[in-house]
Protein backbone atom coordinates (compact mmCIF):
# COMPACT_ATOMS: atom_id res chain seq x y z
CA UNK A 1 0.00 0.00 0.00
CA UNK A 2 1.65 3.22 -0.92
CA UNK A 3 2.57 5.16 2.08
CA UNK A 4 0.22 7.79 2.41
CA UNK A 5 -2.77 6.27 1.34
CA UNK A 6 -3.04 4.47 5.10
CA UNK A 7 -2.55 7.72 6.93
CA UNK A 8 -4.63 9.73 4.76
CA UNK A 9 -7.96 7.42 4.95
CA UNK A 10 -7.88 7.72 8.54
CA UNK A 11 -7.36 11.58 8.43
CA UNK A 12 -10.11 11.83 6.78
CA UNK A 13 -12.30 9.70 8.87
CA UNK A 14 -10.50 11.48 11.98
CA UNK A 15 -11.40 14.82 10.37
CA UNK A 16 -14.84 15.08 8.80
CA UNK A 17 -16.43 13.19 12.21
CA UNK A 18 -18.63 15.70 13.31
CA UNK A 19 -17.41 17.26 17.21
CA UNK A 20 -18.67 19.28 20.05
CA UNK A 21 -17.29 22.59 18.41
CA UNK A 22 -19.43 22.71 15.62
CA UNK A 23 -22.06 25.01 17.66
CA UNK A 24 -19.05 27.27 18.97
CA UNK A 25 -17.37 29.99 17.58
CA UNK A 26 -14.43 29.34 15.04
CA UNK A 27 -11.40 28.11 17.28
CA UNK A 28 -7.75 29.25 16.12
CA UNK A 29 -5.56 25.97 14.76
CA UNK A 30 -2.34 25.34 16.20
CA UNK A 31 1.31 24.54 14.02
CA UNK A 32 4.15 23.72 16.73
CA UNK A 33 7.18 23.26 15.37
CA UNK A 34 9.89 21.71 18.01
CA UNK A 35 13.30 21.06 16.82
CA UNK A 36 16.29 19.19 18.47
CA UNK A 37 19.00 20.22 19.92
CA UNK A 38 18.72 23.57 17.98
CA UNK A 39 20.85 26.65 19.35
CA UNK A 40 19.30 30.15 20.55
CA UNK A 41 22.36 31.54 17.86
CA UNK A 42 21.67 28.71 15.31
CA UNK A 43 18.38 31.22 13.15
CA UNK A 44 19.19 34.27 11.59
CA UNK A 45 16.32 36.00 13.73
CA UNK A 46 18.67 35.81 16.78
CA UNK A 47 21.91 36.17 14.91
CA UNK A 48 22.15 38.02 11.55
CA UNK A 49 25.76 36.58 11.07
CA UNK A 50 25.32 33.22 11.42
CA UNK A 51 26.43 30.39 9.12
CA UNK A 52 23.33 28.53 8.53
CA UNK A 53 20.33 30.20 6.34
CA UNK A 54 16.79 30.59 7.36
CA UNK A 55 15.01 32.57 5.10
CA UNK A 56 11.67 31.06 6.34
CA UNK A 57 12.18 31.38 10.19
CA UNK A 58 13.24 35.13 9.28
CA UNK A 59 9.79 35.01 7.76
CA UNK A 60 7.96 33.84 10.59
CA UNK A 61 9.89 36.60 12.59
CA UNK A 62 8.85 38.99 11.10
CA UNK A 63 5.44 38.17 10.94
CA UNK A 64 5.41 37.44 14.66
CA UNK A 65 7.22 37.62 17.81
CA UNK A 66 10.29 36.94 18.64
CA UNK A 67 11.56 36.19 22.40
CA UNK A 68 15.33 36.80 23.31
CA UNK A 69 15.13 34.98 26.77
CA UNK A 70 13.43 32.05 26.39
CA UNK A 71 14.24 28.90 27.59
CA UNK A 72 14.12 25.20 28.46
CA UNK A 73 12.94 23.78 31.16
CA UNK A 74 16.16 21.70 31.07
CA UNK A 75 19.56 21.63 29.28
CA UNK A 76 18.40 17.94 27.49
CA UNK A 77 15.50 16.67 25.56
CA UNK A 78 13.27 14.39 27.39
CA UNK A 79 12.57 17.02 30.32
CA UNK A 80 11.94 19.56 27.86
CA UNK A 81 9.36 17.85 26.18
CA UNK A 82 7.82 17.10 29.18
CA UNK A 83 7.27 20.25 30.17
CA UNK A 84 5.83 21.71 26.80
CA UNK A 85 3.67 18.66 26.94
CA UNK A 86 2.48 19.52 30.62
CA UNK A 87 3.22 22.75 31.39
CA UNK A 88 4.75 21.55 34.26
CA UNK A 89 8.46 21.73 35.85
CA UNK A 90 9.64 18.19 34.92
CA UNK A 91 11.57 17.80 38.32
CA UNK A 92 7.69 17.01 39.34
CA UNK A 93 8.25 13.57 38.60
CA UNK A 94 11.80 12.96 38.17
CA UNK A 95 12.06 13.51 34.60
CA UNK A 96 15.15 15.13 35.10
CA UNK A 97 17.23 13.47 32.25
CA UNK A 98 17.04 12.36 28.77
CA UNK A 99 15.03 9.03 28.96
CA UNK A 100 17.12 7.28 30.07
CA UNK A 101 20.43 8.31 31.01
CA UNK A 102 22.54 7.15 33.75
CA UNK A 103 26.04 8.82 33.42
CA UNK A 104 28.03 8.20 36.53
CA UNK A 105 30.65 10.81 37.84
CA UNK A 106 32.28 11.71 41.11
CA UNK A 107 28.45 10.32 42.83
CA UNK A 108 25.73 8.50 41.36
CA UNK A 109 23.07 10.64 39.16
CA UNK A 110 19.70 11.30 41.14
CA UNK A 111 17.05 8.60 40.13
CA UNK A 112 15.15 8.97 36.96
CA UNK A 113 11.50 8.71 35.77
CA UNK A 114 11.91 7.71 32.41
CA UNK A 115 8.28 8.51 31.46
CA UNK A 116 5.61 10.62 31.10
CA UNK A 117 2.85 9.60 33.32
CA UNK A 118 -0.25 8.51 31.80
CA UNK A 119 -2.31 10.51 34.37
CA UNK A 120 -0.57 14.23 33.04
CA UNK A 121 -3.01 15.96 31.13
CA UNK A 122 -1.17 16.79 28.00
CA UNK A 123 -1.14 19.76 25.40
CA UNK A 124 -3.53 17.54 23.36
CA UNK A 125 -5.69 16.01 26.01
CA UNK A 126 -6.44 19.65 27.09
CA UNK A 127 -7.98 20.80 23.29
CA UNK A 128 -9.69 17.37 22.66
CA UNK A 129 -12.76 18.87 24.82
CA UNK A 130 -12.80 21.73 22.41
CA UNK A 131 -13.35 20.08 19.81
CA UNK A 132 -9.78 19.98 18.50
CA UNK A 133 -8.19 17.24 16.19
CA UNK A 134 -4.54 16.54 17.07
CA UNK A 135 -1.54 15.07 15.26
CA UNK A 136 2.13 14.49 16.31
CA UNK A 137 4.46 13.91 13.96
CA UNK A 138 8.64 12.80 14.64
CA UNK A 139 10.25 12.66 17.77
CA UNK A 140 8.44 12.03 20.72
CA UNK A 141 11.39 10.59 23.41
CA UNK A 142 8.62 10.66 26.42
CA UNK A 143 8.25 6.75 27.19
CA UNK A 144 9.67 3.19 26.92
CA UNK A 145 6.62 1.33 25.11
CA UNK A 146 3.65 2.14 23.27
CA UNK A 147 1.32 2.80 26.44
CA UNK A 148 3.35 5.89 26.67
CA UNK A 149 3.78 7.43 22.66
CA UNK A 150 1.35 9.80 21.60
CA UNK A 151 -1.55 7.94 20.58
CA UNK A 152 -2.07 7.15 23.93
CA UNK A 153 -1.33 10.78 25.08
CA UNK A 154 -4.11 13.04 23.52
CA UNK A 155 -3.08 12.55 19.64
CA UNK A 156 -5.03 11.06 17.19
CA UNK A 157 -2.30 10.55 14.81
CA UNK A 158 1.16 9.63 15.26
CA UNK A 159 3.95 9.33 12.44
CA UNK A 160 7.01 8.96 13.71
CA UNK A 161 6.87 9.07 17.39
CA UNK A 162 8.44 6.15 19.44
CA UNK A 163 11.12 5.67 22.32
CA UNK A 164 14.10 7.14 20.84
CA UNK A 165 15.77 9.91 20.71
CA UNK A 166 17.10 10.00 17.55
CA UNK A 167 16.56 8.32 14.51
CA UNK A 168 17.33 4.76 14.73
CA UNK A 169 18.39 3.85 10.87
CA UNK A 170 19.34 7.45 10.53
CA UNK A 171 18.10 10.53 8.47
CA UNK A 172 17.87 8.50 5.07
CA UNK A 173 15.02 5.60 4.51
CA UNK A 174 15.13 2.67 5.58
CA UNK A 175 14.20 4.96 8.93
CA UNK A 176 13.88 1.23 11.29
CA UNK A 177 10.79 3.20 12.88
CA UNK A 178 7.82 1.22 14.21
CA UNK A 179 5.58 4.19 13.55
CA UNK A 180 6.86 5.19 10.23
CA UNK A 181 6.63 3.29 7.13
CA UNK A 182 9.43 2.96 5.20
CA UNK A 183 10.03 5.24 2.25
CA UNK A 184 11.90 4.77 -1.04
CA UNK A 185 15.64 4.18 -0.29
CA UNK A 186 17.21 7.20 0.46
CA UNK A 187 14.20 9.06 0.90
CA UNK A 188 15.05 11.75 3.84
CA UNK A 189 13.71 11.93 7.03
CA UNK A 190 12.76 15.81 7.72
CA UNK A 191 11.52 16.23 4.16
CA UNK A 192 9.21 12.93 4.88
CA UNK A 193 7.63 13.90 8.22
CA UNK A 194 6.78 17.64 5.97
CA UNK A 195 5.46 15.24 3.35
CA UNK A 196 2.98 13.50 6.04
CA UNK A 197 2.33 16.87 7.68
CA UNK A 198 1.16 18.75 4.73
CA UNK A 199 -0.89 15.70 3.95
CA UNK A 200 -2.62 16.04 7.75
CA UNK A 201 -3.96 19.26 6.50
CA UNK A 202 -5.29 18.35 3.39
CA UNK A 203 -7.96 16.76 5.47
CA UNK A 204 -8.48 19.03 8.08
CA UNK A 205 -11.73 20.40 6.91
CA UNK A 206 -13.55 22.33 9.30
CA UNK A 207 -12.45 21.16 12.69
CA UNK A 208 -10.02 23.26 14.95
CA UNK A 209 -6.50 21.41 15.00
CA UNK A 210 -3.41 20.42 16.86
CA UNK A 211 -0.18 20.18 14.45
CA UNK A 212 2.53 19.13 16.74
CA UNK A 213 5.86 18.53 14.16
CA UNK A 214 8.84 17.68 16.15
CA UNK A 215 11.51 17.44 13.74
CA UNK A 216 14.44 14.73 15.01
CA UNK A 217 16.39 16.87 13.22
CA UNK A 218 19.27 18.88 14.09
CA UNK A 219 20.43 15.48 16.17
CA UNK A 220 23.09 13.86 15.65
CA UNK A 221 23.75 11.58 13.59
CA UNK A 222 24.82 14.46 11.43
CA UNK A 223 23.43 13.37 7.95
CA UNK A 224 21.75 15.58 5.34
CA UNK A 225 21.19 15.09 1.54
CA UNK A 226 24.65 15.42 -0.47
CA UNK A 227 24.12 18.64 -2.43
CA UNK A 228 23.31 20.81 0.36
CA UNK A 229 26.44 19.65 2.47
CA UNK A 230 28.39 20.16 -0.69
CA UNK A 231 26.85 23.90 -1.05
CA UNK A 232 27.86 24.64 2.83
CA UNK A 233 31.40 23.07 2.26
CA UNK A 234 31.80 25.87 -0.54
CA UNK A 235 30.61 28.24 1.75
CA UNK A 236 32.58 27.53 4.77
CA UNK A 237 35.94 27.20 2.24
CA UNK A 238 35.55 31.13 2.06
CA UNK A 239 35.50 31.78 5.93
CA UNK A 240 38.20 33.51 7.08
CA UNK A 241 41.01 30.77 8.61
CA UNK A 242 40.10 30.70 12.74
CA UNK A 243 40.34 28.71 15.81
CA UNK A 244 37.82 26.36 15.68
CA UNK A 245 37.84 25.04 19.35
CA UNK A 246 38.81 26.57 22.77
CA UNK A 247 39.00 24.23 26.18
CA UNK A 248 35.61 23.62 28.07
CA UNK A 249 35.47 22.89 31.66
CA UNK A 250 35.94 19.27 32.69
CA UNK A 251 33.55 17.63 34.75
CA UNK A 252 34.17 13.94 34.81
CA UNK A 253 37.17 12.24 32.83
CA UNK A 254 37.86 12.00 29.57
CA UNK A 255 40.40 10.13 27.16
CA UNK A 256 41.44 13.67 26.01
CA UNK A 257 41.14 17.31 26.88
CA UNK A 258 37.16 18.32 26.18
CA UNK A 259 36.65 21.38 23.26
CA UNK A 260 33.99 23.82 23.49
CA UNK A 261 33.18 24.62 19.04
CA UNK A 262 33.54 28.78 19.31
CA UNK A 263 32.66 29.00 15.63
CA UNK A 264 29.46 28.17 13.08
CA UNK A 265 31.18 25.97 10.04
CA UNK A 266 29.87 22.97 10.21
CA UNK A 267 29.04 21.79 6.52
CA UNK A 268 26.15 18.77 7.54
CA UNK A 269 24.80 20.51 10.22
CA UNK A 270 24.15 23.43 8.45
CA UNK A 271 22.55 21.79 5.48
CA UNK A 272 20.40 20.05 8.69
CA UNK A 273 19.51 23.97 10.03
CA UNK A 274 18.43 24.66 6.11
CA UNK A 275 16.27 21.24 5.44
CA UNK A 276 14.52 22.10 8.70
CA UNK A 277 13.75 25.76 8.03
CA UNK A 278 12.40 24.62 3.96
CA UNK A 279 10.26 22.50 5.82
CA UNK A 280 9.12 24.96 7.89
CA UNK A 281 8.11 27.30 4.90
CA UNK A 282 6.26 24.18 3.31
CA UNK A 283 4.15 24.22 5.90
CA UNK A 284 3.95 28.28 6.28
CA UNK A 285 3.24 27.94 2.34
CA UNK A 286 0.71 24.91 2.61
CA UNK A 287 -1.50 26.64 5.24
CA UNK A 288 -1.55 30.31 2.96
CA UNK A 289 -2.85 27.82 0.46
CA UNK A 290 -5.36 26.28 2.36
CA UNK A 291 -6.85 30.12 3.83
CA UNK A 292 -5.65 28.65 6.79
CA UNK A 293 -3.14 31.16 7.89
CA UNK A 294 -5.30 33.53 9.24
CA UNK A 295 -6.13 32.01 12.05
CA UNK A 296 -3.76 29.38 13.12
CA UNK A 297 -1.29 29.96 15.99
CA UNK A 298 2.54 29.14 14.78
CA UNK A 299 4.86 28.41 17.58
CA UNK A 300 8.62 27.74 17.40
CA UNK A 301 11.14 26.54 19.27
CA UNK A 302 13.80 24.08 20.34
CA UNK A 303 14.23 21.83 23.21
CA UNK A 304 17.92 22.29 24.35
CA UNK A 305 20.86 24.13 23.51
CA UNK A 306 22.70 23.34 20.68
CA UNK A 307 25.57 20.55 20.53
CA UNK A 308 28.95 22.20 21.16
CA UNK A 309 31.20 20.48 23.09
CA UNK A 310 30.44 16.45 22.28
CA UNK A 311 29.43 14.20 19.51
CA UNK A 312 31.10 16.38 16.93
CA UNK A 313 29.90 19.40 18.55
CA UNK A 314 28.43 20.72 15.33
CA UNK A 315 28.07 24.24 16.44
CA UNK A 316 28.58 27.05 18.13
CA UNK A 317 26.89 28.72 20.84
CA UNK A 318 28.43 31.92 21.54
CA UNK A 319 28.84 34.55 22.95
CA UNK A 320 26.96 32.28 25.53
CA UNK A 321 28.37 29.72 27.25
CA UNK A 322 28.15 25.64 27.27
CA UNK A 323 25.33 23.82 25.29
CA UNK A 324 23.13 21.04 25.46
CA UNK A 325 24.05 19.19 28.69
CA UNK A 326 25.21 22.60 30.55
CA UNK A 327 22.74 24.97 33.51
CA UNK A 328 25.07 27.69 31.76
CA UNK A 329 22.81 29.80 29.00
CA UNK A 330 24.37 27.98 26.20
CA UNK A 331 22.42 25.08 27.48
CA UNK A 332 18.87 26.34 27.88
CA UNK A 333 18.01 29.80 26.21
CA UNK A 334 16.20 28.94 23.39
CA UNK A 335 15.30 30.41 20.21
CA UNK A 336 11.53 31.03 20.19
CA UNK A 337 8.89 32.62 17.60
CA UNK A 338 5.14 32.59 17.77
CA UNK A 339 2.82 34.05 15.37
CA UNK A 340 -0.90 34.79 16.72
CA UNK A 341 -2.44 36.61 13.61
CA UNK A 342 -4.36 39.43 14.32
CA UNK A 343 -3.12 39.77 18.08
CA UNK A 344 0.95 39.46 17.74
CA UNK A 345 2.70 42.66 16.19
CA UNK A 346 4.47 42.03 13.56
CA UNK A 347 8.10 42.12 13.50
CA UNK A 348 8.14 42.58 17.67
CA UNK A 349 10.46 41.29 20.20
CA UNK A 350 9.68 40.60 23.72
CA UNK A 351 13.00 40.42 26.44
CA UNK A 352 10.50 38.98 29.25
CA UNK A 353 12.53 35.61 30.36
CA UNK A 354 9.75 33.20 29.28
CA UNK A 355 10.22 29.26 29.73
CA UNK A 356 8.71 25.63 28.55
CA UNK A 357 6.61 25.52 30.74
CA UNK A 358 4.68 28.48 29.70
CA UNK A 359 3.22 27.09 26.41
CA UNK A 360 0.88 24.49 27.41
CA UNK A 361 -0.89 27.29 29.77
CA UNK A 362 -0.56 29.59 26.63
CA UNK A 363 -2.55 27.90 24.15
CA UNK A 364 -4.52 26.60 26.26
CA UNK A 365 -5.67 30.26 26.85
CA UNK A 366 -5.70 30.85 23.71
CA UNK A 367 -8.27 28.32 22.28
CA UNK A 368 -10.35 29.25 25.53
CA UNK A 369 -9.70 25.53 27.09
CA UNK A 370 -8.45 26.85 30.53
CA UNK A 371 -12.23 26.48 31.50
CA UNK A 372 -12.02 22.72 31.69
CA UNK A 373 -11.07 22.28 35.47
CA UNK A 374 -7.00 21.33 34.08
CA UNK A 375 -4.69 20.52 36.61
CA UNK A 376 -2.23 23.36 38.04
CA UNK A 377 0.72 23.98 36.47
CA UNK A 378 3.76 25.71 36.49
CA UNK A 379 3.90 27.39 33.52
CA UNK A 380 2.01 31.12 32.91
CA UNK A 381 -0.14 32.26 30.02
CA UNK A 382 1.89 34.42 27.78
CA UNK A 383 -1.52 35.98 26.20
CA UNK A 384 -0.77 39.64 27.57
CA UNK A 385 3.15 39.36 26.16
CA UNK A 386 1.42 37.99 22.92
CA UNK A 387 -0.37 41.39 22.53
CA UNK A 388 2.20 44.08 24.34
CA UNK A 389 5.61 42.86 24.18
CA UNK A 390 7.01 45.16 26.39
CA UNK A 391 5.06 43.26 29.18
CA UNK A 392 7.25 42.01 32.15
CA UNK A 393 6.38 38.76 34.31
CA UNK A 394 7.40 38.94 37.56
CA UNK A 395 8.68 35.44 38.90
CA UNK A 396 12.14 33.34 39.19
CA UNK A 397 12.86 30.75 36.27
CA UNK A 398 14.35 27.55 38.04
CA UNK A 399 16.34 24.37 36.39
CA UNK A 400 17.62 20.81 38.25
CA UNK A 401 19.60 18.76 36.33
CA UNK A 402 21.38 16.72 39.05
CA UNK A 403 23.32 14.25 36.37
CA UNK A 404 26.30 13.90 34.59
CA UNK A 405 25.38 14.93 30.70
CA UNK A 406 26.79 13.13 27.87
CA UNK A 407 27.99 16.98 26.84
CA UNK A 408 30.32 16.71 29.99
CA UNK A 409 28.03 18.90 31.81
CA UNK A 410 27.72 19.14 35.89
CA UNK A 411 25.60 18.01 37.61
CA UNK A 412 23.75 21.25 39.22
CA UNK A 413 20.39 23.97 39.57
CA UNK A 414 19.84 27.28 38.46
CA UNK A 415 17.44 30.25 39.29
CA UNK A 416 17.03 33.51 37.15
CA UNK A 417 14.83 36.21 38.60
CA UNK A 418 15.62 39.71 36.30
CA UNK A 419 18.96 39.70 35.32
CA UNK A 420 20.32 37.59 37.99
CA UNK A 421 21.04 34.27 37.61
CA UNK A 422 22.60 32.02 40.45
CA UNK A 423 23.94 28.37 39.22
CA UNK A 424 24.40 25.63 42.81
CA UNK A 425 26.67 22.58 41.97
CA UNK A 426 25.49 19.34 43.38
CA UNK A 427 28.85 17.63 43.77
CA UNK A 428 29.60 20.33 46.61
CA UNK A 429 27.27 23.31 47.17
CA UNK A 430 28.67 25.92 45.10
CA UNK A 431 27.40 28.43 43.56
CA UNK A 432 28.52 30.99 41.00
CA UNK A 433 26.46 34.75 40.14
CA UNK A 434 25.38 36.06 37.03
CA UNK A 435 24.46 39.40 35.57
CA UNK A 436 22.77 38.33 32.46
CA UNK A 437 22.19 42.11 31.23
CA UNK A 438 25.68 42.88 31.35
CA UNK A 439 27.56 38.91 30.91
CA UNK A 440 25.39 36.87 28.87
CA UNK A 441 28.26 34.84 28.48
CA UNK A 442 28.85 34.52 32.25
CA UNK A 443 32.47 34.88 33.02
CA UNK A 444 32.31 37.21 35.60
CA UNK A 445 31.24 35.50 38.97
CA UNK A 446 30.10 37.88 41.01
CA UNK A 447 29.23 35.18 44.16
CA UNK A 448 31.71 36.73 45.94
CA UNK A 449 30.79 40.36 45.45
CA UNK A 450 26.97 40.45 46.37
CA UNK A 451 26.90 37.19 48.80
CA UNK A 452 23.38 39.40 49.70
CA UNK A 453 22.27 38.24 46.34
CA UNK A 454 23.61 34.72 46.59
CA UNK A 455 21.67 34.04 49.67
CA UNK A 456 18.57 35.67 47.83
CA UNK A 457 18.79 33.09 44.89
CA UNK A 458 19.55 30.52 47.10
CA UNK A 459 16.74 30.69 49.42
CA UNK A 460 14.32 30.78 46.21
CA UNK A 461 16.32 27.91 44.58
CA UNK A 462 15.78 25.74 48.01
CA UNK A 463 12.14 26.61 48.54
CA UNK A 464 11.68 25.31 45.09
CA UNK A 465 13.61 22.27 45.65
CA UNK A 466 11.34 21.28 48.28
CA UNK A 467 7.89 22.61 46.16
CA UNK A 468 9.03 20.14 43.28
CA UNK A 469 10.66 17.16 46.01
CA UNK A 470 13.73 17.55 44.05
CA UNK A 471 16.13 14.86 44.52
CA UNK A 472 19.75 14.85 44.47
CA UNK A 473 22.89 13.12 43.72
CA UNK A 474 23.49 9.57 45.34
CA UNK A 475 26.58 7.76 46.77
CA UNK A 476 28.47 6.37 44.54
CA UNK A 477 30.88 4.18 47.24
CA UNK A 478 30.12 3.67 50.87
CA UNK A 479 32.23 6.67 52.19
CA UNK A 480 30.32 9.06 50.55
CA UNK A 481 28.35 11.64 51.91
CA UNK A 482 26.24 13.42 49.32
CA UNK A 483 25.87 17.23 48.93
CA UNK A 484 22.55 18.42 50.28
CA UNK A 485 20.68 21.88 50.35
Amino acid sequence: MPRFRLLATFTFLLFTIPSISEAREAKPNFVFFLVDDLGYMDISPNNPHTFYETPNLERLAQQGMRFTNGYAANPVCSPTRYSLMTGKYPTRVQATNFFAGKREGRFRPAPLNDRMPLSEVTLAEALKPQGYKTAFLGKWHLGPTEEFWPENQGFDINVGGFQRGLPPGGYFSPYKNPRLEDGPKGEHLTRRLTDEAINILDGVGDEPFLLYLSFYTVHTPLQAPKPLVEKYRRKASKLPNAVEFESEEQVWPTDSERKVRVIQNHPTYAAMVETMDTSIGRVLDHLEKLGLTDNTVICFTSDNGGLSTSEGSPTSNLPFRGGKGWVYEGGIREPLLIKWPGTTPAGSVCETPICSIDMHPTLCDIADAEAEGLPERDGVSLVSLLKKPETTLDRPLFWHYPHYSNQGGFPGGAVRQGPWKLIERYEDGDCHLFNLEDDPGEKKDLASRFPGRVNELKQLLHAWYVDVDARFLEKREAEQTPWRP
